[in-house]
């Protein structure tokens, strides 16, 4: 396991020019020529509010739903007899990729947890002794069991299971990334390069796209930090342009509340104002519905996007099918044992508007798609 806390990043900004052209241009050489889409960035403001944006990007629909889990639920890795098992320590809401798994969702302690697509994942051979956890679950595993970034690194930094990825359901690989995001502003990135587990810890993490891995797409945003986004920036759908897209927009938008734009605001609060303007990036490095590229065909439209106040704890949706934005406020859910499994329908085009907590279901849970354990 390799741990690198912010102050590796692997350029600094301030190298000469020519420097940063020579790792750009060896970095999108070496870029696969297929990479699936999504986008996550995190927003700090001046009085510390916190906000998660992610955009879920893919070639079809994963018939999405939104879902309630609370505490005390009892789980297992999904992979067999020798699979890990915990209960939940706290309440989640999250929304799943073809019901078969967490790829997005924030706890009641504010904690959000992203899964992002990432072609250069290999996660090695599972080692003997350790429990199998099935990649489906490895953001609900870390929305049950952890309040904060820093205790989620702690936990996943000892490997204390073995990752299996099985195919998913639409034929495409596991190939996954995971980020993480707390109340206090505190980011981490998850990655398994070349059969070891990658940690990326610290608040200057903001933004995450997909390939390649997370230490050349730092490498390729100091590059465009010193061209400047107001000079330019670069405009395909590709994963290292809408990082050097995201990064620089969400430095540009307002730290602290704006008297131009304010007095339409609801409530007229700093909190729904940044929730607006992250919305708005997330909107601005979006893939159109239906898009294609013909030489990457897996270059892939956005489907939703999510965005998570996790001081307020609203967590918000916003659909590219559906005409509204709609939020679960999370003080008016009971994530208590024993309250039960509830579930929103979004699959079949469900269309919903403003704060939806009461128009959950009770619901038996999805069943999180199993991990294939090596033969003994």
């Amino acid at each position: 396991m390799t741990l690198h806390p912010r102050k590796a990043r692997s350029l600094k900004r301030g190298r000469m020019l020519s420097t940063s052209v020579a790792v750009v241009a060896a970095i999108l050489t070496a870029l696969p020529p297929l990479a699936q889409a999504c986008t996550r960035t995190l927003f700090v403001g001046a009085d510390q509010t916190v906000i998660t944006g992610r955009n879920m990007d893919w070639k079809e629909d994963m018939g999405s739903n939104m879902w309630i889990l609370p505490a005390g639920m009892t789980r297992d890795g999904a992979s067999g007899p020798n699979s890990l098992a915990w209960t939940s320590k706290y309440g989640s809401v999250v929304v799943t990729g073809y019901d078969a798994g967490t790829t997005d969702g924030m706890n009641e302690k504010g904690l959000v947890a992203n899964i992002l697509y990432l072609a250069e994942s290999d996660y090695g051979t599972p080692q003997a002794g350790k429990p199998f956890l099935s990649i489906s679950l490895w953001a609900q595993y870390v929305l049950d069991s952890h309040a904060t970034v820093a205790e989620a690194v702690a936990d996943l930094s000892a490997e204390p299971f073995a990752l299996l990825a099985p195919t998913l359901p639409n034929g495409a690989p596991a190939a996954l990334h995971l980020s993480l995001s707390d109340s206090s502003g505190d980011s981490a990135i998850f990655e398994y390069i070349g059969g070891k587990l990658v940690i990326h810890h610290g608040r200057d993490y903001t933004v995450m796209t997909n390939s390649p891995a997370y230490d050349q797409q730092l490498a390729l945003d100091d590059y465009w930090q010193e061209i400047g986004g107001l000079t330019f920036l670069p405009g395909t759908n590709r994963a290292a342009d809408r990082f050097a897209r995201a990064s620089f927009l969400l430095g540009a938008i307002p730290r602290k509340l704006d008297p131009n734009y304010i007095a339409g605001v609801p409530g007229h609060s700093f909190a729904n104002q940044a929730v607006a303007g992250v919305m708005s990036v997330q909107r601005a490095v979006s893939v159109p519905l239906g898009i294609t590229t013909p030489d990457q065909p897996n270059i892939s439209s956005t489907l939703w996007r999510t965005v998570a106040d996790q001081k307020n704890r609203v967590y918000f949706f916003d659909s590219a099918t559906r005409p509204n934005t709609f939020w679960v406020a999370f003080d008016k859910v009971d994530f208590a044992p024993g309250s039960g499994v509830r579930k929103l329908d979004l699959a079949k085009g469900e269309v919903y508007a403003g704060e939806v907590s009461g128009q959950f279901r009770p619901s038996a849970p999805f069943t999180f798609l199993p991990g294939k354990p090596p033969a003994p």
